[in-house]
């Protein structure tokens, strides 16, 4: 089991000590983001797309005590049990009372950020109840013991070899054998029989419609289906902001999800849920844990307009160079970085310094959530709250006093490059962070301001 490092700079070092894998897990993660564009480019309305889903969520946000409301009347309606949760512990033991009740001791899951969220796995595993993830990189990583490192593709920061040996140790197959095929179908021999012998199924939900107090599950695999449909008890949880006012929105967020996260024009699986079974109990856990608060937050509130595509993370320079894994949080990357704060200010204070505030993911949200912007928000408030650490203040204070005198700026610019040039190993050496990833330039002879005035002077 990995030990979680709760600085994302040093988590970053130990993630880049290999080069060689932090360079492909870059690459890989852009082709996603390339996939992403060219899916996008395919729908001359993909930019009216995301006016009205960002519009639809606007307005759901301003209303959102009535449409839970209305979800959950129609739900009951529906036969469905709605169970409302403040934070992540009354969230998990609502569901483990529900498990008691029925004496069930194995359970099937599909992939949920919000249970990772809520840590269920382990508050169930710490009952007796056996919690088997089933969507297969949820399942690579659970067999690691590590959190999934992207919210859409869990084990993107792992290799075949490193899934081989993986498969290898726990479920005893051959040693060495890389094939994806044979990899795949190893693991669907042992989830089919997890399938068989659950006692109940947990999923997650992608959208909850409360026109029709039913929900969609989005998934490429299926096994969210075959989890809920086998077994005699399905429990979904979701976050409140998951709720949209009409069954009619769904197409609007269904074609910019899939085509946002892995460049699928749709999902290979979107089912609909909207009552039980004959025979079978179907319950809904709707949680808080935090959301209330970022709610009410004026800048950071539209972070809940998230539908969790990941477009921003396979987009954002510094995840794809740092890792899923450096932000500590079950949700990662930009997103993650202005969700955490808001749960716990001191512990995920070094987030929202983890960005270039570059703007890429702001203009791949497809719910156009000014992310960049509410991660430079967050770095106002962290530094006024004395979270931002003794450098950090300092060297801004620097920062600021040069910057606000031209003839301090001007000066240290010209100092700065004499001794560059003059001593390059002043710079040059592995206490400089900056150095240990780069090649710095060669610093040129004169500063721009310097050349402007001199060519300026002979015309």
């Amino acid at each position: 089991m990995n030990k979680t490092i709760e600085d994302h700079s040093k988590a970053a070092s130990v993630f880049l000590q290999d080069e060689q894998r932090a360079t492909w897990h870059d690459e890989t993660l852009w082709f996603v983001r390339a996939k992403r564009d060219k899916a996008a480019h395919q729908l001359p309305e993909w930019e009216a797309l995301r006016d009205l889903a960002s519009q639809i969520k606007d307005h759901t946000l301003s209303r959102l005590d009535e449409y839970l409301v209305q979800f959950e009347t129609k739900a009951n309606e529906n036969g469905v049990t709605v169970h409302w949760a403040n934070d992540a512990d009354e969230h998990n033991r609502i569901i483990h009372g529900i498990l008691k009740k029925h004496n069930a001791k194995n359970v099937v899951k599909s992939k949920s950020m919000l249970t990772e969220e809520c840590q269920l796995n382990h508050y169930l595993r710490d009952h007796d109840i056996s919690v088997v993830d089933t969507d297969l990189g949820e399942y690579i990583v659970q067999l690691r013991e590590e959190q999934p490192s992207h919210i859409v593709l869990p084990a993107i920061h792992l290799k075949k070899e490193d899934v081989s040996n993986t498969f290898h140790k726990h479920l005893n197959t051959e040693k060495g054998n890389k094939d994806e095929v044979y990899l795949t179908r190893s693991a669907r021999k042992v989830l089919r029989q997890k399938f068989i012998t659950a006692d109940a199924a947990i999923t997650g939900v992608n959208f909850a419609v409360a026109e029709t107090g039913g929900f969609v599950v989005c998934t490429n695999e299926g096994n969210a289906d075959l989890g809920a449909h086998a077994n005699k008890i399905h429990i979904a949880c979701m976050g409140f902001e998951k709720i949209i006012p009409k069954a009619e929105h769904l197409g609007v967020f269904l074609r910019l999800l899939t085509r946002s996260a892995t460049g699928q024009p749709i999902t290979t699986y979107s089912s609909h849920f909207h009552r039980p079974k004959e025979g079978q109990e179907m319950h809904i856990v709707i949680v808080n844990n935090g959301r209330a608060n970022q709610l009410g937050r004026k800048d950071f509130k539209n972070s809940l307009k998230c539908i969790r595509c990941a477009a921003c993370f396979n987009t954002c320079p510094v995840y794809r160079r740092s890792g899923g894994h450096s932000y500590h949080n079950s949700v990662a990357g930009p997103i993650g970085s202005i969700l955490a704060p808001n749960l716990d200010m001191r512990k995920n204070a070094d987030l929202p310094f983890a960005s270039t505030l570059c703007g890429s993911c702001t203009n791949v949200c497809p719910v156009k959530i000014n992310i960049h912007e509410q991660l430079w928000n967050w770095r106002q408030i962290l530094m006024k709250e004395g979270y931002g650490g003794t450098a950090k203040k300092a060297s801004m204070k620097v920062m600021a006093t040069v910057l606000a005198s031209p003839t301090i700026y001007s000066l240290s610019g010209k100092i700065g490059r004499g001794m560059m040039r003059i001593m390059p190993w002043s710079v040059n050496n592995k206490l400089n962070p900056w150095y240990k990833h780069r090649e710095l330039p060669e610093p040129p002879k004169q500063s721009f301001t310097e050349w402007y005035k001199k060519k300026r002077k002979h015309e």
